[in-house]
């Protein structure tokens, strides 16, 4: 009927109505219906035939009446008017079927093109676009707008046509009774569709506004129904003051749906009245023409059925542009994202990367945190919002960095909070591209090189692994997915974690939980480290990978990493210094510079930042023995 707007979008309608339909948009979404277009004639050929088979019952009511009034009426005439009505009955369900199964196999179809697009597009984009993406907003998007899109192909499409169909088929078989009575029928119609517009807006306007209410819920209960937002809550105890607010959302929700039911019901209320009107006004002036002998009395009673069916699509179609431009609005959305630009990408001729040596270098290599238009969506950033992004590129955090790691090297990172050693490691596997200079493997450009194979050979190991909520073995398998079950339990022997795995009463098959979270931080790290084994890349790099850890932990996670760290190139972020002390040289940076470089022994010798990180971090106590 086209009062609701499709999901997702939340746009007003008067600024829809008002715009004019994107050219581009619309051949762009034809070529994701391309593929399914002999499917769409199909589809678009049932609604016709179901249009035209929906005539046939009203002009065999008239013809069944004209015979029985006929002086001599034949029963077998009557027995097969009768009976191609029942035929038409029976085809016009055949029909429905036939339609149901085109629109499900094209929307169902185009809900799979788009999402498989858009997964593998938002998965391949640079980190940085996540750093700033609300995840809840990009989930909608991929969901909602989704089947709006699909919505607009088998939807709209299907019943702008569909109205169309009958709204002509039916005033031609009225004009053929009776041009004086469709003309008296379509003067009734004002009375009613001007109304019934207005309300048509004002559900499109409670709907808007139940789908803000809703993703505020969705949002309250994706981020309280985690393990770290659940356990905040638990520990500032607002159990109540979270229960208010999701109470209030809710009886919004609640009270336009409210709404929402009454101007719906007075909607159809309107439209049973301007088909009681019309088929009043039918009756009467029709019943005058029949005893004037201008009209038969099978004549009025077909004009008295296919004028109810006037006034539907008649009122569907005062909409028909809004319905059109909201469905483009989802289409537009999704294409939104697709159209966001992956900054770090493959250069033309890139090369794959092949049993590397391992050999870094930091070719006097700067670095600024690039413009956000330049990777960002600004109505992903916050509910609503569409501010302008900044085109400049942030401060620059790295300067003219210099440094070479041999082969099977192990260096360290050290500085205060904020110089820039996480920076310094993110540009190894091109998670960001240098701003100036050139990062290099084995001698070559890393911007020269397929990121999927640069990234095979690189291990990171962050401060706070990251586990899906799978099985134990489903995440070591992440690392390599042929992973044996030999080699995974070898790795994690290494990794000193598989005792405690078998410990477990599922084994490898336990379901870690979201995040990880039925293992402790240690146990995590380990498994991380496990599946960094399984993985045997040629250079590792460990983000801050104990800083969190309980002695004990400690020692077992830097056991893990002497046996991983063993015969590979080595890059350790580290803020606990005295797990770094063995290290083949260690590298100080501060604010975005190396101000010292050597091995621990020098570096204390020297006196200068690190002598002071060290003495204030580690103090008097003894070294501890890698």
């Amino acid at each position: 009927m086209g009062m609701h707007p499709y999901p997702g979008h939340g746009q007003d309608p008067k600024v829809i109505a008002g715009s004019r339909v994107n050219r581009e948009v619309l051949m762009r979404a034809w070529g994701f219906a391309r593929p399914y277009r002999i499917m769409i004639w199909g589809f678009l050929a049932t609604i016709v035939l179901a249009a035209l088979l929906a005539l046939v019952p009203p002009l065999l009511i008239g013809s069944i009446v004209n015979e029985l009034q006929s002086p001599s009426p034949s029963t077998h005439r009557v027995i097969l008017l009768a009976s191609i009505s029942v035929a038409a009955a029976l085809a016009d369900g055949v029909l429905a079927i036939a339609q149901r199964w085109w629109s499900s196999r094209i929307g169902e179809g185009l809900i799979y093109e788009l999402r498989t697009a858009l997964f593998d597009h938002v998965q391949r984009l640079p980190i940085a676009f996540f750093t700033r993406t609300q995840t809840g907003a990009l989930i909608s998007r991929m969901n909602n707008d989704v089947i709006g899109a699909q919505s607009a192909v088998t939807g709209t499409l299907g019943s702008v046509v569909s109205n169309v169909i009958v709204l002509v088929t039916t005033l031609a078989a009225m004009a053929f009774f009776s041009w004086k009575l469709t003309v008296l029928a379509l003067c009734v119609l004002p009375i009613f569709i001007i109304p019934s517009k207005r309300v048509g807006k004002r559900l499109q306007q409670i709907s808007r506004e139940q789908m803000n209410l809703n993703a505020g819920m969705n949002t309250q209960m994706t981020e309280r129904f985690n393990v770290s937002g659940a356990m905040l809550v638990k520990l500032f105890g607002r159990h109540d003051e979270e229960t208010q607010v999701f109470a209030g959302r809710a009886a919004g929700v609640r009270d336009a749906g409210i709404r929402s039911a009454t101007y719906g019901r007075v909607f159809f209320v309107g439209l049973g009245l301007a088909g009681a009107v019309g088929v009043a006004a039918v009756y009467g002036v029709g019943g005058v023409m029949v005893v004037h002998g201008e009209l038969s009395t099978g004549a009025l009673v077909s004009m008295a059925a296919l004028v109810q069916r006037v006034y539907q699509p008649l009122t569907a179609l005062t909409n028909a542009r809004v319905d059109v431009m909201t469905a483009l609005v989802s289409f537009d959305r999704v294409f939104e994202v697709l159209d966001s630009p992956r900054s770090v990408s493959d250069r033309p001729g890139a090369v794959e990367l092949i049993a590397p040596k391992g050999r870094v270098q930091f070719d006097h290599v700067s670095f600024a945190y690039p413009a956000p238009d330049t990777y960002s969506i600004s109505s992903l950033e916050a509910p609503g919002g569409n501010a302008a992004l900044a085109s400049t590129a942030g401060v620059e955090v790295l300067h003219d960095i210099d440094l070479v790691i041999e082969p099977g090297q192990l260096v360290a990172l050290v500085g205060p909070s904020g110089a820039g050693k996480t920076t310094l490691g993110s540009l190894v596997p091109r998670l960001y591209d240098v701003t100036a200079g050139a990062v290099r493997i084995d001698g070559r450009d890393v911007r020269d090189l397929l990121q999927e194979s640069l990234r095979a050979h690189i291990g990171v190991v962050a401060q706070d692994p990251h586990l899906f909520h799978e099985t134990i073995a489903e995440n070591l398998r992440y690392g390599r997915p042929q992973a044996t079950q030999a080699e995974m339990e070898e790795a994690c022997r290494a990794a000193q974690i598989h005792d405690v795995i078998a410990a477990l009463p599922d084994g490898y098959n336990t379901v870690v939980g979201e995040r990880g979270y039925r293992l402790s931080g240690g146990e995590k790290q380990r498994v991380a480290i496990a599946r960094l084994l399984i993985k045997n890349p040629s250079i590792v790099i460990l983000d801050e990978a104990t800083s969190h850890l309980d002695a004990e932990n400690e020692s077992l996670v830097q056991a893990a990493l002497d046996h991983a760290l063993h015969g590979r190139t080595s890059i350790v972020i580290a803020h606990r210094l005295s797990t770094i002390t063995s290290a083949d040289r260690i590298v100080v940076i501060d604010d975005g510079r190396i101000v010292e470089s050597g091995t621990h022994e020098v570096l204390l010798a020297n006196g200068a930042l690190y002598a002071d990180l060290y003495r204030t971090l580690v103090g008097d106590r003894p070294e501890p023995v890698s």
